[in-house]
C-alpha cells in the first residue's frame, strides 16, 4: 500500500499511464479470466438497472446454499423473507459445464463536505468472472439464461403494490424515493362489480387484449400504453373499477396526487420512476388542478403587513413561505398532455393511465380525446342487472319475489350502486335476505318520493319565475303606454 501511494504521488500521470497499460498486458498473459460488472444504477441514475434486478433475483435463488454471509430482506415485490448475498461474498455457478464466479460488492461515495441532506447510499454492483475461452457462450447464452430466470422468479414472487407520490423535498440520496408504497390487497374483481354483463365483458376483453398486444403495438409504431376515462356520479364504483382492473391484469397501481407535484419536470421524473405492468391513476382530475392555466387569486397582504409578520416570528414566516411554495403546483395542461402521450410516455411499457371524474363536462376536450383516453367508460346509477350482481354478492340470492318490485323502482329512481349495496348489507345476525330487500325497497320509495317533491318544487319555482317575468313585462308595457299617452296629450 505504501509503495502504491508513493507511485500515485510521485510518478507523473504521463509515466503512470503507459506503465499501467503495459502491466495490464503482462497480467493478461498469466490471468486468463474476463470480468463483467453490472451496476445497480447507471448513467443519470433515473431508474434502477433491470439487468441488476434480474441478476439479484437469480443469485438469491442460488446463493443461500453456498454463501457463508447472507442478508435477510423482505423484497419489495414479495412478502416472503428472502436471503441475499452479503457484500464481498462470492458464489459459484455452473452452466453447460462452465464454472462461473459471481461477486457482490459496493462503493461508498466519498463525501467530504457537510450537507443537510441524507448521506447517499452505497453504489452496489455484481461482478461476473469466467475463463476467456468461454466468452461467446457466456455473453450469448449464459447471460440470457440468467436474465430470463431472474425475471421468471420476479413474476413468481411478485406481490403487487399501491404507490403514492412523495413530496419532492424527500427526493434526496442516491436512490431517490419518489414513490412510497404499501402492499395492494384490495379484494375487488369483475365478478363482484355491479355492472351490466355485456358492458363488463367488453371491458375485460379490452384489458386482456391490451396486455397481450406487445408485438402489435410495436408493429403499428405506438407506445404500449392505453388510457381509460372513468366518469359518473359519486358512489358509482370508479375506484373499485381501478382495483378490479389491477387484480385482473396483476398490475401495480400508482396513485398520482397532482397537487403535490411542483411542475412539469417533476411530473416527468415521476413517470420515469414507474414500472411496467402498472396502472397510473389520477382520481377526480377535475378537482386536482386548474389545468386551464388560471390560478385562484388570493388577497395579498401589503408589504408593511408582511414585514411586521416576519419581524414577529421569522422562523414561522419562513416555514409558511415554504408551505405556500409547495402548495402552488405549476403543472400545466401541456405538461399533463405530454405526460400522457408525449415522447417520455414511451419510456417503459405495458402501462394503463386512468382518469376518474364526477363531471366529465368540466374537462378540457384535449385531455380526454381519443388517442389519449382511448376508452371512455360511464359508470352510472344502479340498473336491475347491476342489482342482481349485488344481491348475489351480499345476500347470495339469485331470484326472489321482491325482485320485480325492485326492478320497477330502479327504472323510476336514481340510486348509486354504493347506496344499493349499503341497503343490502345485513346490519345484524337477525336480518335475512328478505328483510334486506324490504329495506332497499323502502329506501328506493323514499328516494322516489324525495325526487318527486324536488321536481315539483322546481316546477313551482320555475312557474313562479315565469309569472314574475310576465308581470315585469306587463308592467313595463303599461309604463310605456302611459308614457306614449302622456306625450300625445301634451302635443
Amino acid at each position: 500500500m505504501v509503495a502504491y501511494a508513493m507511485f500515485q504521488n510521485y510518478f507523473p500521470y504521463e509515466l503512470r499511464k503507459p506503465l499501467k497499460r503495459y502491466s495490464h498486458k503482462i497480467m493478461n498473459l498469466f490471468y486468463p479470466y474476463i470480468q463483467i460488472t453490472f451496476h445497480e444504477y447507471q448513467g443519470d441514475r433515473f431508474e434502477r438497472s433491470k439487468a441488476f434486478a434480474a441478476i439479484e433475483r437469480y443469485l438469491n435463488a442460488n446463493s443461500s446454499k453456498q454463501a457463508k454471509h447472507l442478508q435477510a430482506n423482505v423484497v419489495q415485490d414479495s412478502q416472503a423473507i428472502v436471503l441475499t448475498m452479503a457484500d464481498n461474498e462470492e458464489v459459484i455457478d455452473e452452466f453447460q459445464g462452465i464454472k462461473i464466479w459471481w461477486d457482490s460488492n459496493h462503493d461508498v461515495p466519498d463525501r467530504q463536505s457537510i450537507s443537510l441532506y441524507p448521506r447517499e447510499d452505497a453504489s452496489r454492483y455484481f461482478t461476473l468472472t469466467f475463463h476467456k475461452n468461454c466468452r461467446d457462450k457466456i455473453t450469448n447464452s449464459y447471460l440470457k439464461h440468467v436474465l430470463d430466470e431472474g425475471k421468471a422468479i420476479t413474476v413468481k414472487e411478485r406481490q403487487r403494490k399501491l404507490y403514492t407520490n412523495n413530496n419532492s423535498d424527500s427526493w434526496h440520496g442516491y436512490k431517490q424515493t419518489k414513490w412510497s408504497h404499501v402492499m395492494f390487497e384490495h379484494p375487488a374483481s369483475f365478478d363482484t362489480i355491479a355492472m351490466e354483463p355485456n358492458k363488463k365483458e367488453e371491458i375485460i376483453k379490452d384489458l386482456i387484449t391490451f396486455s397481450e398486444a406487445k408485438d402489435y403495438y410495436a408493429k403499428i409504431g405506438k407506445a404500449w400504453k392505453r388510457g381509460y376515462l372513468l366518469y359518473g356520479p359519486p358512489g358509482t364504483g370508479k375506484s373499485t373499477m381501478v382495483a378490479a382492473m389491477a387484480n385482473l391484469l396483476k398490475y401495480d397501481i400508482y396513485d398520482l396526487e397532482l397537487t403535490t407535484v411542483k411542475d412539469n419536470t417533476e411530473l416527468k421524473r415521476l413517470l420515469i420512476d414507474t414500472s411496467s405492468k402498472s396502472i397510473i391513476v389520477i382520481e377526480d382530475i377535475d378537482c386536482s388542478l386548474d389545468l386551464t392555466g388560471q390560478r385562484e387569486k388570493k388577497k395579498e397582504k401589503t408589504e408593511d403587513e408582511k414585514k411586521e409578520e416576519n419581524d414577529k416570528d421569522p422562523v414561522k414566516a419562513e416555514m409558511k413561505k415554504m408551505e405556500e411554495s409547495n402548495k402552488n403546483s405549476q403543472v400545466t395542461l401541456s405538461g399533463l398532455l405530454n405526460f400522457i402521450d408525449g415522447l417520455w410516455s414511451a419510456c417503459g411499457g405495458e402501462r394503463i393511465i386512468v382518469f376518474t371524474t364526477n363531471y366529465v363536462e368540466k374537462l378540457d376536450p384535449a385531455l380526454i380525446r381519443r388517442g389519449r383516453m382511448d376508452k371512455h367508460i360511464e359508470l352510472s346509477y344502479c340498473c336491475f342487472e347491476a342489482f342482481k350482481v349485488l344481491a348475489k354478492n351480499y345476500l347470495d340470492l339469485k331470484s326472489h319475489k321482491l325482485f320485480a318490485r325492485i326492478d320497477n323502482l330502479l327504472e323510476e329512481t336514481k340510486m348509486t350502486p354504493a347506496d344499493v349495496a349499503e341497503n343490502l348489507m345485513p346490519k345484524s345476525a337477525e336480518e335475512d335476505g328478505e328483510a334486506c330487500l324490504v329495506k332497499l325497497i323502502r329506501a328506493l320509495e323514499e328516494a322516489k318520493a324525495k325526487a318527486e317533491e324536488e321536481a315539483k318544487a322546481k316546477a313551482e319555482e320555475q312557474e313562479k319565475l315565469k309569472v314574475e317575468k310576465e308581470k315585469e313585462a306587463n308592467g313595463k308595457e303599461v309604463i310605456e303606454i302611459n308614457r306614449v299617452v302622456k306625450e300625445n296629450g301634451e302635443e
